[in-house]
């Protein structure tokens, strides 16, 4: 079984307790979950029930070469990128480690400086190949992505399905916008399969989670010797993605030197891998989206307006989910199924009050958001039913601007008052200090609002 962190996580194997230590709190300080293992049989296991994404390795552990390790990891755990750490360093060791798939291979002796930095990288580049695992998963499930498993019945969403579903069939570039957490992937994959190349690599990538430079070598690919590093040649994800789709999640966000590279591609299919001179053709259908106004910023210089109006040849704007409310009892349940199923759990149900919560929610997350929020409903509650005392106190601070003209004080203080004993599990003098209150004053609203 595999357990699931919340945060990216990172394997050192070191069996020197005070280094590991140290490089495990330099880690965590950049927001990477961190796990240690003394030796390479522990390490191992570790990877066989984390979903690690990098492992920081040293070259001599007691149970074996961490040079050799890397290949044992690769062999095993392909999308897992692996750091070599040695105090002794050698040309040889260094080659070996390369060619084993080793990302890179460093001396103990450089400071976070430098190790963060590669870290960084590795865990950009290990979290792409993750996600084009999950995709390829996804993809043998056949059909698993199509314009029925959209869920909605707003006039909104199925305006935009219906859109989909005219430009599915053609190989025209399309440009979804909207905002972030709308389901703008959802729908990329919609469109793939739907197409005449289902069955073909549906292959995605945001835009701004990579540098510029590492951006360029992932969409073009690179040959052996293009940039330091660069030990053998490499397909880039148009190549990928050849007789199939690229989504480019978050276009906004792509420099603009690499805009031009980009266009180039759209135009004539052509384009070259870093380093060489020779041109290469693909057959790859683009799919972009953005929450930007693009046109807003190709006018201040941020985005090209030739790139623009190539991307933007068919444009579907995906709503937010304040402006589709009668779906979001539909979507509520259809997450409340997912995860009780997941979380092995029998809910069956939430009350009135608690979808009257999630009408009336602002949801600047929008459907992403909503999963979230049902998620960590069903995980706290003990009962059959969701009720509000699984909705924390940040999820009421963030009401919908159409109904803040009909709350008042007294409904706001009786909400939080509600709260407080919910997570307080009915004890009146915890819920008294959750609120900041004094237990007779709480007895006094108690009696004021009949609770």
């Amino acid at each position: 079984m595999i357990i699931t962190d919340t945060l990216p996580t990172v394997l050192i194997i070191e069996d020197e307790n005070k280094f590991s230590g140290l490089l495990s709190r330099i880690i965590e300080m950049e927001g990477y979950t961190v796990v240690q293992a003394p030796s390479a049989r522990v390490g191992m296991k570790l990877l066989a029930t984390k979903e690690v994404k990098v492992v920081i390795s040293d070259v001599k552990l007691p149970d074996t070469n961490g040079v050799d390790l890397v290949k044992q990891i690769k062999d095993q755990y392909p999308h897992v990128e692996v750091i070599n750490l040695t105090a002794f360093g050698s040309i040889k060791d260094c080659v070996k480690a390369i060619k084993n798939g080793a990302f890179d291979y460093i001396m103990k002796g450089d400071d976070s400086g430098r190790i963060i930095p590669i870290v960084s990288k590795a865990m950009e580049k290990a979290m792409l190949q993750y996600e084009t695992v999950q995709q390829n998963k996804q993809q043998e499930n056949g059909g698993a992505h199509t314009f029925k498993k959209i869920l909605g019945r707003s006039h909104e969403i199925l305006n935009a399905i219906e859109l989909a579903e005219k430009v599915c069939h053609t190989d025209t570039t399309v440009l979804l916008l909207g905002e972030t957490g709308t389901g703008k992937e959802v729908f990329a994959r919609a469109l793939h399969e739907e197409s005449s190349r289902r069955g073909q690599p549906f292959v995605a990538i945001n835009c701004s989670s990579f540098s510029n430079e590492l951006l360029k070598s992932e969409l073009f690919g690179h040959i052996a010797g293009a940039f330091t590093g660069a030990m053998k040649d490499k397909k880039g994800l148009f190549e990928e993605a050849d007789g199939g789709t690229l989504f480019l999640d978050e276009i906004g966000e792509m420099n603009i030197e690499l805009q031009a590279k980009l266009l180039r591609v759209l135009e004539d299919g052509s384009f070259n891998r870093l380093g060489e001179s020779k041109s290469r053709r693909v057959n790859t259908r683009i799919i972009a989206a953005t929450n930007k106004n693009l046109k807003e910023e190709s006018e201040n210089n941020h985005f090209r307006l030739d790139l623009y109006y190539r991307l933007a040849v068919f444009t579907i704007h995906l709503p937010p989910l304040r402006e589709r409310r009668d779906d979001i009892e539909l979507l509520a349940t259809h997450f409340l199924n997912e995860y009780s199923s997941r979380f092995k759990k029998k809910i069956t149900g939430m009350d009135e009050r608690f979808i009257r919560a999630l009408k009336t929610h602002a949801w600047k997350g929008n459907v992403r958001e909503l999963r979230n929020v049902i998620e960590r409903a069903v995980i706290t509650t003990n009962k059959p039913i969701l009720t509000r005392e699984q909705l924390d106190f940040e999820f009421f601070a963030d009401i919908s601007e159409g109904y803040k003209r009909t709350l008042n004080l007294e409904s706001i203080e009786k909400q939080y008052i509600q709260k407080a004993l919910g997570q307080a599990k009915g004890n009146k003098s915890e819920a008294a200090r959750l609120l900041g209150i004094g237990l007779s004053t709480l007895y006094r609203k108690l009696d004021e609002y009949k609770l």
